[in-house]
């Protein structure tokens, strides 16, 4: 019987050393690699959609708030408000809904036995308080504003009061 010749491929690795570098290689190269790849794709500067989310102006314009309050002073001059605007700066609070048993604005069965006082004697009332109402209604106008505001009112529930002319009115009417 004949036997095959037996062949031995000896492959590039011939130490230990060679091993061993070999195998380092094998995790070092790889792994060198991939740290390159990642900071390579990390570093480009990104423009897409939504790169501006967390600008300081993009998160100061979403958590701003829906509505704003804004304070200004009344720049009316003391006296210068006619009745329908010192009635609905104050009076309408309690006579637009007829709170605390105010006569409702308009509501000339609840203003007539009011109206045969006179309107001295409402302004006086709404002046100084009467019953539920305090003085001025809480508010702070001068006497005129309150006789105005008190004409206005009643006027509307059937009245025929004269509202005392606004001092401004009366300026631009002698002017013409």
């Amino acid at each position: 019987m004949s036997q095959a010749p037996q062949s031995h491929d000896e492959g590039p690795i011939q130490t230990p050393q060679q091993l061993m570098l070999a195998i380092v290689l094998a995790f070092v190269v790889p792994v060198t690699i991939i740290a390159l790849l990642v900071n390579y794709v990390n570093s480009a500067a990104k423009g897409g959609a939504g790169s501006s989310a967390l600008a300081p102006e993009a998160v100061a314009q979403r958590i701003m708030p829906v509505a704003a309050v804004k304070v200004q002073a009344v720049t009316a001059a003391p006296g210068s408000r006619g009745g329908e605007d010192v009635y609905k700066a104050q009076c309408a609070s309690c006579h637009g809904a007829g709170a605390l048993g105010a006569p409702k604005y308009g509501d000339g069965g609840a203003w007539a036995a009011r109206i045969g006082k006179g309107l001295d004697t409402l302004t006086d009332h709404a002046v100084k308080g009467f019953n539920a109402m305090p003085a001025q209604g809480g508010g702070d106008f001068v006497e005129v504003e309150i006789k105005r505001a008190v004409a206005y009112m009643a006027n509307a529930g059937g009245a025929k009061f004269e509202e005392p002319p606004v001092a401004a009115a009366e300026g631009a009417s002698e002017a013409k």
